[in-house]
């Protein structure tokens, strides 16, 4: 075996989305801190985020929300968890602008819209790209923090563990095992610290139609399952009703649920309006799914003529662009649309501090399951949830008295020190490349998400 590389940490967090980010921001800056992303730092599906984020407006809206929030998830929702994230939201707007995000104002005063299933206007977003807005500013601000490093292209293929506590996790850089002139492993490599935050996205990787990027193949999902961590929910995923019709490969473009918040209507191919816009995600998608069946298409149409053009392109630019190029004027015409999965409700199981079953390991974001979505999660919930929890993983690590210190000075890993999986061990040692890993891991996943869903219908 060969002498592998290593470095140490008090925290490394898996992921750069909002989640991995706003925890990175929360960790007391005389902690170092390591961040470790798949691809480049920005290539998140929270970049992706078109519509909003949620904020408690006052506190007479709070039952409204609260109600909003469990009826979209089926009342499978945690009510504790979602008190939470609700009464934290203003606090987390606070965070947010300071750090430099430009939400909508008009005369100085937030201006709110409203999404499907949401009984008033609550949402603040930035024209069409709120999640592109924040995720750069908070990560402009971690790149300013002397305590944090960011690996980029870099993949986590295992955690460490020890005496039911995980003690880090061990990566490779650019997919592939990587030898220098000294017969040292430079990739893969051990990065040793007190806690771990995972915060690696969700499942969207896992499907052939998704709005997510591909890259996202529920990594985590993989470690729990090897390392027996407690998951929960992982049947529970979310369909979005209206993507772009293409036949392209890739990653579907999403059009978001705050067109339909600002009037526009779903057509059918007589151009005859058949449903409620504002109906919960997966009811509107069943009901979309029946329409195309009725009119045997491939999708159905969207018509923004209701909304002034001005608003579409103040509010909308990116969308309006994204579609003109695809050959479709919104200002003029109907553009087709389509349902794919967009979002993962489920995950690693966790506390209300986002602490996971094995010691020392947290994850927040859409790798988490806290209950915050129940069965179906409430339009622009994401991003308030992602960093509601990931502040609470923060500060529990900062309050943490239990004394657990970077491994700094181990020259080499040995599976009696840290339990491996055989299907590590093949990679760390190059019998099997990374991508049929990858394959391994989705199957793998693929298949216990079919279980559970079979044993809760049992």
């Amino acid at each position: 075996m060969y002498q592998i590389a290593h470095t140490s940490a008090d925290v490394v967090i898996v992921g750069t989305g909002v989640a991995g980010l706003y925890a990175a921001l929360n960790i007391p800056s005389d902690q170092s801190v390591i961040m470790v992303t798949k691809k480049l730092a920005k290539e998140s599906d929270s970049y992706l985020a078109q519509g909003g984020i949620c904020v408690l407006k006052n506190q007479e809206d709070y039952e409204s929300y609260f109600e909003d929030t469990m009826k979209a998830g089926h009342y499978k929702n945690n009510p504790e968890s979602v008190k939470q994230m609700i009464l934290s939201s203003q606090d987390i707007i606070e965070d947010l602008v300071s750090y430099g995000v430009d939400f909508e104002r008009e005369n100085g005063a937030f201006v709110y819209t409203r999404e499907a299933a949401h009984s008033e206007a609550r949402i603040l977003f930035h024209k069409d790209i709120t999640g592109k807005e924040i995720t750069e500013k908070l990560l402009e601000r971690v790149r300013e923090k002397e305590n944090i490093r960011i690996f980029e292209n870099t993949v986590m293929v295992d955690i460490l563990e020890k005496n039911n506590a995980c003690h880090g996790i061990v990566v490779l850089k650019d997919k592939r095992v990587q030898i220098d002139e000294h017969g040292i492993l430079t990739s893969p490599m051990a990065i040793f610290a007190r806690h771990t935050i995972l915060a690696s996205g969700g499942v969207g990787g896992l499907f052939r139609d998704s709005t997510n990027f591909d890259h996202l193949t529920a990594d985590a999902l993989a470690i729990a399952i090897r390392h027996q961590i407690k998951l929960k929910d992982i049947d529970y995923i979310q369909i979005h009703p209206t993507t772009f019709y293409s036949t392209k490969p890739g990653r579907r473009f999403l059009i978001s649920e705050s067109v339909r918040g600002e009037g526009a209507t779903l057509l059918n191919r007589q151009n005859e309006r058949f449903v409620d816009e504002l109906l919960p995600r997966d009811q509107l998608t069943n009901k979309i799914v029946e329409q195309m069946q009725k009119d045997q298409m491939p999708y159905v149409w969207l018509n923004m003529s209701n909304i002034p053009q001005e608003d579409i392109t103040g509010h909308f630019p990116n969308i309006y662009a994204y579609c003109l190029e695809e050959g479709y004027d919104v200002t003029k015409e109907s553009i087709p649309v389509v349902p794919a999965q967009h979002y993962f409700m489920g995950g690693i199981e966790v506390t209300r501090q986002s602490k996971t079953s094995l010691e020392q390991l947290y994850a927040v974001g859409e790798t988490s399951c806290n209950g915050v979505h129940g069965a179906n999660r409430l339009a622009s919930n994401s991003l308030l949830e992602s960093m509601v929890f990931a502040k609470l993983a923060a500060h529990d690590i900062a309050d943490a008295t239990v004394e657990t210190r970077a491994l700094d000075s181990l020259q080499a890993l040995d599976q009696d020190e840290f339990r491996f999986s055989n299907e590590v061990i093949e990679v760390l040692y190059g019998d099997i490349g990374y991508e049929e890993f990858e394959e391994n891991n989705k199957k793998m996943i693929l298949d216990e998400i079919e279980r559970m869903g079979k044993e809760r219908e049992e």
